[in-house]
């Protein structure tokens, strides 16, 4: 054994100063959970491991399953208990295999079996290490410990489990069994260890993990007791949501290791939690428990299995890059210190926006149009200066410096502007190669070209990094193809391996396994937040190869909250490593086990599709800048979306594409029956279909009109009818000079109740974009129906399936056109017969549509607004 780091646990420092002050008399301790703890979630699953192992001894026939054997174990205790009568209900494990059934396991001896079980307890349970230090402290000051359990091992069998070397000599060591002595702590073993070892209770301090026997029981006696709690109610949360429980309640059983569990990691992520003290504020312990939770146990592994790919393949020296690399090169180099391997992790300055510009080929029309449209949002002036040129440098481009590029037409334009005269295009191309000289010599200072590789770890998605590093390479002439170590790679990692590239994927690898590998690429955001270095992101290099920050836009309250997350994580690979030295290379490794990367990938998919509503409240506010030389600035729930929950259903959430929303997940734990759907949904338990209106598929239409008149498709959205009755659409278009859209908002004939529209568009030149909205009678009674009537108030009708309501998006706007956008409706539908045969509804009276159109115009322009709206309706019904 190697001298394990220390890690002061909060609950135990005033033991720890009880004992130095020499202030009780004697130290009592509860064995399982608390001296002891397993390898595994929850007690009984122990048996699902035993049952293995006796088959593969010829002790249990085939037909009897893992979860057969659990039920059958379960039971059997239950039986022995209930058959002692008036000899109370402690038994002896040997009590509880004789209430087994003789005949299945009629090919080994009673004794055989027991032994076998005590085996496989003593392979699964671990010294935690924290309380030994405790019971060294004791020893050191010559105070007495005595062991205070409730169980039905034998004494020969605790003297098996508890002959470890964290806990030293135990001929001294008192121990009182619930079965030796016919009661459990709860119901009367107390006062027998009191009389025992001839102490009054307020001379001794326990520590156990029961809150009734280890602390209720006991401190009414007057005996000082620590809760050394394994769980409490925010971390049974995390664990039911991954579907996890601790308590029995079925046949389902965690996905475990045959020889290790789950590795540890419920235990240990619940001794992270517990280690680390209490934040200054909510907001702060949710974000310190989620890094310490979710993220710190798969960067964990991530970690690990990075290290032992290194070591596998020669590597010396892995790459990080940042902003995510300070905390990725620290973690690899802990778990190789761990593991005593040789291999080291430095951080170094890459991105994506760095490298585009490094590898890209201005001689094609077609790749200058592809780089243009890389960028979101992206206004003509900050295009520019991602591609370093200055305004004046394009004269054709000088009166369009704030348009943002959201559309083909305008990046044809542009492209066209940069592209037109040999003196633009030939400072494009001295545009990247300078960039690319730039990069190069910024890894040539970093020391990462001086090998015949390099190898970067990084959380992966697309490889887009490393794509673009070796073109920017191999057009240098430098013949070294990067390798990428990626946590998770999506199938868009195809175009990296097809050109030849070495990318291996930790929790999976080019979309395999699919569930994993779409839920987290889907939702990256809150782990890059969780784990980036508080700094901008990088934009370019300087002539010395010194990187170029953009600015930081976090909030006060977001760094201390990313922070609080940031310290989580390591301080779950803190616990971790501990074990793993202490055990001298006998601890279990993350990096190969496919139960290992099974459940850390459950754990942070569960994570991200099913976040609670305290995690909704902290995680929502954070904010995430687009890179790649746009300002845009979003929050992780986009307020725009917030009025939209009530109408949302789960196939909803799975429809809205990444630039919605970056985390669906948020906006169902912001309803808790939308957030229980889901969790249902995943589960298996419900099909998504169920939200289906009538087992039919609806669809909502948009088209567009442009300036010449004519009326394009636009999109479509196949609605659904929620756990409130209710509708959500969401269609987008995109043209550079639209005035109206149209939308047929339920697709077919219906009395539709809508509550309220709006429209995100950029005005036609702007690049500010704006949002613009219809929710009043007013408004709904001044729009233009095709194929459908206001009726009144915020009542439609819609007689044939392409009856649209007519929006003036760039009226609205204050604007000659919008060039791209989407609209929302948020409504409820009846649907009416196709055949026309209905009844319709009472049509809202002439004088009833004049009305509200007046009272708005008073209310906007006054007595002339009410004068000059007369007007134009007289005009119009003199067809003028």
């Amino acid at each position: 054994m190697s001298d394990a780091p220390e890690s002061g646990h909060p609950l135990l420092e005033k033991v720890h100063r009880i004992i130095a002050d020499r202030s009780c008399s004697v130290l009592t301790l509860d064995i399982f959970d608390t001296v002891l703890w397993r390898l595994v979630p929850r007690p009984t699953d122990v048996f699902g491991l035993l049952a293995a192992r006796l088959r593969a001894a010829g002790q249990c026939p085939a037909w009897v399953t893992d979860a057969t054997f659990r039920r059958m174990r379960i039971g059997a205790e239950a039986a022995a208990r209930a058959g002692r009568d008036a000899l109370g209900t402690e038994v002896s494990l040997f009590d509880i295999w004789r209430a087994m059934p003789a005949d299945v396991f009629a090919n080994a001896l009673l004794e055989e079996l027991v032994a076998a079980e005590v085996r496989v307890e003593r392979e699964l349970t671990v010294v935690d290490l924290d309380v030994a230090a405790v019971i060294r402290a004791a020893r050191k000051h010559d105070l007495p410990v005595a062991l205070v359990s409730d169980t039905y091992f034998t004494e020969e069998h605790l003297a098996t489990l508890l002959d470890r070397p964290e806990l030293g000599p135990l001929q001294d060591v008192r121990i009182f069994r619930s079965h030796q002595h016919g009661v459990d702590k709860g119901h009367g073993l107390w006062p027998i260890v009191l009389h025992d070892l001839d102490v009054s209770a307020e001379q001794v301090v326990h520590i156990g993990d029961n809150e009734v026997a280890d602390v209720t029981v006991p401190a009414a006696l007057g005996i000082r007791t620590v809760h050394y709690r394994r769980l409490d109610e925010g971390y049974l949360a995390t664990l039911a949501r991954e579907h996890e429980p601790l308590e029995y309640f079925g046949d389902h059983a965690p996905n475990l290791d045959e020889q290790y569990g789950d590795f540890g990691l419920t235990s240990l992520r619940a001794k992270a939690i517990h280690a680390t003290p209490p934040q200054a504020t909510t907001s702060l312990d949710i974000a310190a428990r989620f890094g310490t939770a979710v993220i710190g146990p798969v960067l964990t592994g991530f970690a690990e299995w990075a290290v032992r790919r290194a070591h596998e393949t020669g590597t010396r020296i892995l790459w990080c890059p940042m902003r995510e690399g300070e905390l990725l090169a620290e973690l690899i180099n802990n778990a190789a210190r761990a593991r005593g391997l040789d291999v080291e992790a430095r951080p170094i300055w890459l991105s994506r926006q760095a490298t585009a510009l490094a590898c890209a080929d201005f001689h094609d029309d077609e790749a200058v149009h592809n780089f243009i449209r890389r960028g979101y949002q992206l206004s003509v002036r900050q295009l520019l200066s991602v591609l370093h040129l200055q305004v004046g440098d394009v004269p054709a481009l000088a009166a369009e410096l704030d348009t943002v590029i959201d559309n083909g037409h305008i990046a044809e334009r542009v492209t066209t502007a940069l592209t037109e005269t040999p003196h633009i295009r030939n400072r494009l191309v001295l545009s990247a190669a300078e960039a690319r000289e730039r990069l190069i010599k910024s890894l040539t200072k970093a020391g990462a070209l001086t090998g015949n590789g390099i190898t970067l770890v990084d959380l992966g998605w697309v490889g887009t990094i490393q794509l673009q590093l070796a073109r920017a390479l191999r057009i240098a002439d430098i013949d070294i193809k990067p390798a990428g170590l990626y946590m998770v790679t999506d199938h868009r990692s195809q175009d990296v391996v097809l050109t030849g590239l070495r990318a291996e994927g930790y929790l999976a690898q080019t979309g395999q396994p699919a569930d994993i590998s779409a839920t987290i690429s889907r939702s990256p955001e809150v782990l890059e937040q969780c784990i980036n270095a508080l700094c901008g992101s990088l934009t370019g290099f300087t002539v010395d190869g010194d990187p170029v920050l953009g600015e930081t836009i976090d909030s006060p309250s977001q760094v201390a909250e990313r922070r609080a997350a940031y310290q989580g994580v390591l301080a779950f690979q803190r616990q971790w490593n501990r074990y793993v030295v202490n055990a001298d290379g006998a601890w279990p490794e993350l990096a190969e086990r496919p139960a290992a990367r099974q459940r850390l990938g459950n754990i942070l998919a569960s994570a991200l599709r099913s976040p609670t509503a305290d995690e909704a409240g902290v995680f929502g506010n954070w904010v995430h800048d687009d890179n790649f030389g746009s300002t845009l600035v979003t929050t992780l729930l986009p307020a725009e979306l917030r009025p939209a929950i009530p109408y949302l259903s789960p196939k909803d959430l799975a429809a809205l594409g990444q630039r919605d929303t970056f985390w669906p997940g948020l906006l169902a734990a912001s309803d808790v029956r939308l957030a229980e759907a889901m969790r249902a949904v995943y589960a298996g338990q419900l099909d998504p279909d169920v939200f289906e209106p009538a087992g039919e598929q609806f669809e909502s239409l948009m088209r567009h009109r442009t300036l010449d008149g004519h009326w394009h498709d636009s999109s479509r959205w196949q609605f659904r009818i929620n756990h409130n009755g209710l509708s959500f659409s969401r269609m987008k278009f995109e043209h550079h000079d639209t005035d109206i859209v149209s939308v047929a908002i339920p697709g077919r004939p219906a009395v539709v109740r809508v509550d309220w529209i709006e429209a995100k568009v950029v005005a036609g030149g702007s690049r500010r974009e704006q949002t613009v909205r219809w929710e009043t009678p007013a408004e709904f009674a001044r729009l233009y129906y095709a194929d459908c009537r206001w009726i009144g108030g915020n009542m439609m009708e819609f007689f044939t399936p392409y009856a649209a309501v007519w929006l003036p998006l760039a009226e609205k706007a204050g604007a000659r056109v919008v060039s791209s956008g989407h609209v929302t409706v948020a409504f409820a539908m009846l649907a009416q017969s196709k055949t026309e045969t209905a009844p319709g509804m009472p049509e809202v009276t002439e004088f009833e549509r004049l009305s509200v159109r007046l009272v708005e115009e008073y209310k906007k322009k006054g007595a002339t607004g009410v004068a000059a709206g007369a007007a134009r309706i007289a005009l119009r019904k003199l067809g003028r």
